[in-house]
C-alpha cells in the first residue's frame, strides 16, 4: 500500500469530498486535525496545518500546490461531468496527450487529484 499525505484546510470537509465524490473509505478520523482514508492500494492521510508532527514537519505546511496522485477512469468525460454537477472545481480543462487524457480535480483545499483516461 502507498500512502500520500495532503495538508488540508478543513479535515472534515476533505473527508466528505474524498468519500462522497471519489469513493474513498474512511479508515480513521479520530479528531478534527487528522483522518486516514483508503481507495484500493492508496492510503490518503489528511492533516490540518499544525496538527500533530506531520502538520508541523519542515515548518508550516500549507495546502495546495501541483503534486498529485492519479485515479484512472475509463470515461473521463462522464466522471468530470458528474463531479462538476456536484460542485467540484477543476484546474484547467481536459488535456489530451500521447498517453491519454487527464483533468486536474481540486479538493476543497486546492490539492490536486489527476483523473486519467488511458489512450487506446
Amino acid at each position: 500500500m502507498v500512502s500520500v499525505r495532503y495538508i488540508v484546510s478543513d479535515v472534515g470537509q476533505s473527508v466528505a469530498f474524498y468519500r462522497d465524490r471519489l469513493g474513498f473509505v474512511v479508515d480513521m478520523h479520530p479528531g478534527p486535525g487528522f483522518a486516514a482514508l483508503s481507495r484500493g492500494d492508496l492510503r490518503l492521510l489528511l492533516n490540518a496545518p499544525g496538527a500533530g508532527g506531520a502538520g508541523t514537519a519542515g515548518g508550516t505546511p500549507q495546502p495546495g500546490g501541483w503534486n498529485r496522485f492519479q485515479i484512472e477512469t475509463g470515461d473521463l468525460d462522464k466522471m468530470t461531468e458528474r463531479l462538476r454537477q456536484s460542485g467540484a472545481s477543476f484546474r484547467g480543462d481536459i488535456v489530451t496527450g500521447k498517453g491519454g487524457r487527464q483533468a486536474l480535480l481540486e479538493d476543497p483545499s486546492g490539492n490536486l487529484v489527476e483523473l486519467f483516461e488511458p489512450g487506446t
